[in-house]
């Protein structure tokens, strides 16, 4: 993967998208868990939302460490970069979890299944669950990357 896009890093680019997609798969989760007429209308899509998001997170983590290595040493990076890294651990349940409910719940519209209702609302229950969890760490690793970038700007004078 090129490093730069456009005489910009390719981390940048990366997590603009990864900041917008990995949110909505997070709104896209709770939505579903607790809406079945969102589940039936939207379900997949979030579940194709959650996939993209997933995907870009290790893109993300190895564009970031390409440009950790052109920048001196910063504790901010660092923490950012610890944080990043753990983002998988979190994106990956999400999605099998958002997965699981959909064809839980295909499943049971379309066969009558007794079990399905209850697998269903375990399912609605867990992927609400890891949908807060995966909220809170992606929030928690923006925050450190704008911090790392962004902090000192307010002690700037202003021109």
């Amino acid at each position: 993967m090129p490093e730069f896009v456009n005489g910009l890093p390719t981390h940048v680019m990366v997590i603009h998208f990864l900041v917008v997609l990995m949110p909505l798969a997070v709104l896209g989760a709770v939505v579903v868990a607790l809406w079945p007429a969102a589940r039936r209308r939207y379900g997949w899509l979030v579940v194709a939302v959650a996939a993209v998001a997933t995907a870009l997170v290790p893109i993300a983590t190895d564009s970031g460490e390409s440009l950790k290595n052109r920048l001196p040493p910063n504790s901010q990076i660092d923490e950012h970069e610890r944080l990043g890294n753990q983002l998988l651990w979190y994106a990956i349940p999400l999605l099998v979890a958002v997965v699981a409910l959909m064809v839980v719940h295909t499943m049971g519209q379309r066969q009558a299944l007794r079990w399905a209702r209850l697998a269903t609302v375990a399912a609605a229950v867990l992927t609400l669950g890891l949908a807060v969890a995966a909220g809170i760490h992606v929030y928690r690793v923006g925050d450190a990357g704008s911090r790392a970038v962004w902090d000192y700007v307010e002690d700037l004078p202003p021109r």
